[in-house]
């Protein structure tokens, strides 16, 4: 049996080294890239925006058309609004287009919210808590007049198959306090505005 040289044993031992490296260097990727994985997902994410709408009964027609008022003169209106949102929201009432010509100080209006009536029919009408005393067109046009301060406010919930809320409206010509000359001086005078009920989501 021949023994290796110095020189060949020189050149296996200087050989065996960078296998070994290259080796371990295999063995360290194998490790690190084995793992345990786990995955779940929720699918078909998506966000859209909701609606608001509002409407009521009157079909078109103005609640009150009062002509040859004469003092001391009373009605009443019903009105059924109905909100149709998906989100919920606030609804209040105020006036807007104050038509002053000379009656706005002497006509009150004074309401109440609750169920049952409808259009020009109050049969049934039962109040809430909710109501806003007797105040003329005048005071009720300064003191209500935008959504901010808006009254009555109405807190809708976006129920599906809609809501709705009865208002109903009682109106007097007011003449308390003047004497005969301030009522004659009334008279051929009018008044007009527009109530508006506004639905906010909150």
């Amino acid at each position: 049996m021949n023994t290796p040289s110095a020189r060949t044993r020189r050149i296996i031992l200087f050989s065996t080294g960078p296998v070994a490296v290259v080796v371990a260097g295999l063995l360290i990727w194998q490790l690190s890239s084995a793992a345990f994985t786990a995955q779940t997902q929720n699918p078909g994410n998506n966000w859209a925006t909701g609606s608001v709408l509002l409407t009521d009964d009157d079909m078109g027609a103005a609640a009150f058309q009062i002509t040859n008022v004469i003092p001391g003169a009373t009605g009443t209106h019903c009105i059924l609004v109905t909100s149709q949102s998906t989100v919920p929201g606030v609804v209040k009432i105020y006036l807007t287009r104050l038509g002053a010509q000379g009656l706005e100080k002497y006509i009150t209006v004074s309401m109440e919210s609750g169920t049952g009536g409808s259009f020009g029919d109050c049969t049934g009408f039962v109040a809430d808590a909710a109501a806003l005393p007797a105040i003329s067109l005048a005071t009720a046009a300064s003191t209500y007049s935008n959504y901010a301060t808006g009254a009555l406010p109405w807190t809708t919930t976006g129920a599906s198959g809609g809501e709705s809320k009865t208002y109903r409206v009682t109106w007097v010509f007011n003449t308390t306090g003047l004497d005969q000359a301030a009522v004659d001086a009334l008279q051929g005078t009018a008044v007009s505005a527009d109530v508006v009920w506004e639905l906010q989501s909150q």
